[in-house]
C-alpha cells in the first residue's frame, strides 16, 4: 500500500487492522544452535525423521523444546523426501609400488569413446602391475559389475588369481556383486582416494598409449572393428611395446628376464650348498 498509493505506515497499518509494533517488530530469536544440530543429523542419518533426532537431542542433555525444534525443522524443509547420494567408505592414500611377481597386483579401469553414429560404447582395461602386460581389453555398450565379473574370469582361467585389483570408485567397481564375488575368492579390492587417478597411474599410463594408438586414431563402424584393433594392439604391445619403466623393454620380454634371472639365482645358491657327508 506503501509503494502504490504513497500513505503512511500508520495509516497503512490502520487500513489493514494490523498494530505498528507489529510491523516494526524483529525477532530476536537465535536458532542457529538447532540448525546446526539439525544439520549434523540430517547429514549422519539422512533416512530418520523428526522423532529420531529429537530423542538424540535429548539423549545429548539438550533442553530445547519439541515445538521449537520441530518449527526450525520444518522451516530447513527437512520433513520433505531428499535425494539421498550414496556415500563412499573412507579411502586410505596408499604407495604405488611395483609388486615383486606377477599376479600379485592387478590394475583395472574404463574407458569411453562413440561410433561413428554416435552410440557410446565403454572399453574395460585390465594390467598386471609387475610387468604392465595388458590381461584384457574388452569393449562393449554396457559394462554392469556382472560384465566386470565375467570378463575377470576369463583372464584368471588363463593366468591365475590375483591377489589384489586396484580400481577406482566406478559404480561397476563399488557394485555389491563384485564385492561379493571378491570375497569369495580371497581378492582385495583396493579402491583409490575419489578424484585421485594418480593413485591408479599404472593404468592411468596404459590408457593413453591405447586412446592415442587406437581410440584416437580411428573410426569405428562397429564393435566388432574396436575389439579386432584392440586384440591387434594388445598383442603388439605385451610382445614389443618398449616400456621405459622397464628399461627399454616390452613387458613379455621383461617377465622372461625376470624368470631368467631367478632360476639363476636359485641354481647358483644350489651351488653353493655345502654337499653333506657320503
Amino acid at each position: 500500500m506503501q509503494a502504490t498509493y504513497d500513505i503512511s505506515i500508520g495509516r497503512a497499518c490502520r487500513l489493514t487492522d494490523l498494530h505498528r509494533s507489529m510491523w516494526y517488530y524483529e525477532s530476536r530469536r537465535d536458532d542457529s544452535e538447532v540448525i546446526d544440530k539439525l544439520n549434523n543429523l540430517a547429514e549422519k542419518l539422512p533416512t530418520s525423521g523428526f522423532d529420531e533426532y529429537y530423542g538424540r537431542i535429548r539423549n545429548e542433555g539438550l533442553q530445547w523444546n519439541r515445538k521449537r525444534v520441530l518449527r526450525v525443522y520444518r522451516l530447513m524443509q527437512l520433513n520433505l523426501r531428499r535425494k539421498r547420494k550414496r556415500r563412499l567408505p573412507a579411502r586410505t592414500k596408499e604407495p604405488l609400488i611395483q609388486p615383486e611377481g606377477i599376479n600379485h597386483t592387478w590394475s583395472m579401469d574404463f574407458m569411453s569413446d562413440s561410433l561413428v553414429y554416435g552410440r557410446r560404447f565403454r572399453v574395460l582395461n585390465i594390467i598386471d602391475d609387475y610387468n604392465r602386460e595388458a590381461l584384457a581389453i574388452e569393449p562393449d555398450f554396457s559394462m554392469p559389475g556382472e560384465r566386470v565379473i565375467q570378463v575377470l574370469k576369463e583372464v584368471i582361467s588363463e593366468r591365475g588369481k590375483p591377489s589384489e585389483i586396484r580400481v577406482d570408485n566406478g559404480p561397476e567397481f563399488i557394485s555389491k556383486a563384485l564385492q561379493k564375488w571378491a570375497g569369495e575368492n580371497d581378492i582385495k579390492l583396493k579402491y583409490i582416494q575419489p578424484g585421485s587417478p594418480t593413485q591408479n597411474a599404472y593404468i592411468e599410463r596404459f590408457n593413453r598409449f591405447f586412446r592415442e594408438d587406437i581410440l584416437d586414431a580411428y573410426l569405428f563402424g562397429d564393435l566388432t572393428q574396436v575389439r579386432e584393433l584392440a586384440w591387434d594392439w594388445m598383442v603388439d604391445y605385451n610382445e614389443t611395446h618398449p616400456h621405459k619403466s622397464l628399461g627399454g623393454i616390452s613387458p613379455l620380454k621383461y617377465l622372461k628376464k625376470m624368470d631368467n634371472h631367478q632360476n639363476l639365482n636359485s641354481k647358483e645358491s644350489s651351488l653353493r650348498e655345502p654337499v653333506k657327508g657320503i
